[in-house]
């Protein structure tokens, strides 16, 4: 009997073995995962992402490319009140690959150095506002001098504002800034609790309910002012896994293409006004008379695009937001929009300029 006790018990062990060698082969031949961060907003129960990740996320093809390489995507929402702080500390702790967000945040990142890439661009920007209570008799920023202005520090748009303050010949200790997320902002110009809110396209809802009115905004500004919102990878995913990183490129490109034609806008922004904007406030944001619909969604890289992050190392550079500059050529990567356009055969829709192949 104490024989037969024996070989039972390592019958079972030998079992046991068995089934731990079993599982970790299926672990290892499990689908692994492909963590994207985007800027996402509930409503109804169900998350709708800001911008181009919204369409990316139902594009089948994508989904079925990943599938064959044994991956699947997962979506790690972000909210809009803390967005580069919550992307800068995934990327440093490993906990995301890729991420929507903005440029400034992206380069204070780079500059502290933790790597990541630019693998898409973002359109040719998005517009930004100063915004004052309804009874301010402010009629431009020189207005404000000595004055309190909400504006949300290392967010994309500081480097904008930075600019307007700059073309008057300011600086922006001549303001008294408070460090104030979105939603604190907006409730702060709306108490008149500030004297001024730089901000993104909620300035239009602050018009509306006749809290606040917009005094200027970047519709009358370079194109170069407009903060940017890209696609960036960490570094390390991008070298080691640079299949994956090309099907999300092609993806985002593909995305990219199907909301700058004319006969989807309507759909796009009918889908984005889930994100709490009502239509026709987004249209009053994005719709803009100087730029056409098409190459406002331009994804390519351009003279511009590096012209731009030279730009903002200068800024964050004087605003002591960073030690060292990072080099503009270093942190993009044109080459897997390069391969989308090409892939997807969209040579001829958005040729690439001449000075970007001199």
């Amino acid at each position: 009997m104490t024989f037969l006790k024996v070989d039972i018990a390592r019958l079972w062990f030998a079992v046991f073995i068995i089934v731990v060698l079993a599982r970790s082969v299926c672990a290892s031949a499990a689908e692994q995962v492909l963590r994207v961060a985007v800027v996402a907003n509930a409503s109804s129960g169900e998350l709708t992402f800001a911008g181009i990740p919204q369409v990316v996320a139902r594009d089948e093809l994508f989904r079925e490319a990943l599938a064959k390489h044994k991956y699947r995507i997962e979506w790690i929402p972000v909210s809009t009140a803390a967005v580069a702080t919550l992307v800068n500390e995934s990327f440093a702790s490993g906990k995301i690959d890729f991420a929507f967000y903005g440029d400034l945040p992206s380069l204070i990142l780079n500059a502290s150095g933790i790597s990541t890439r630019l693998i898409v661009p973002g359109s040719v920007g998005n517009n930004t506002y100063l915004v004052v209570p309804q009874n301010s008799i402010a009629k431009t920023i020189r207005d404000l001098k000595g004055k309190r202005i909400a504006l949300h520090r290392g967010r994309p748009w500081e480097a904008t504002f930075a600019k307007l303050v700059a073309a008057e010949g300011l600086t922006l200790r001549d303001f008294r800034i408070m460090n104030l997320n979105p939603q604190a902002g907006a409730a702060a110009v709306s108490a008149g609790n500030v004297d001024g809110f730089f901000t993104l396209s909620d300035a239009h809802a602050l018009t509306e309910k006749g809290v606040g009115k917009i005094i200027w905004s970047t519709k009358v500004a370079p194109v170069s002012w407009r903060m940017r919102a890209e696609l960036w990878g960490s570094k390390s995913f991008v070298d080691t896994y640079p299949e994956i990183t090309q099907l999300l490129a092609t993806a985002t490109v593909r995305a990219v293409h199907w909301v700058s034609q004319p006969e989807n806008q309507d759909a796009y922004i009918r889908e984005q006004a889930r994100m709490g904007l009502p239509e026709s406030l987004i249209r009053l944001d994005i719709l803009d008379d100087n730029i056409s619909w098409k190459n406002y969604w331009s994804p390519l890289v351009g003279p511009d695009l590096l012209e731009h992050y030279r730009d903002l190392n200068a800024y964050a550079r004087s605003a002591r937001l960073i030690r060292k500059p990072v080099a503009a050529e270093e942190l993009i990567e044109a080459g897997f929009v390069s391969v989308a356009i090409q892939a997807l055969g969209l040579e001829h829709y958005w040729p690439v300029p001449v000075e970007a192949n001199e």
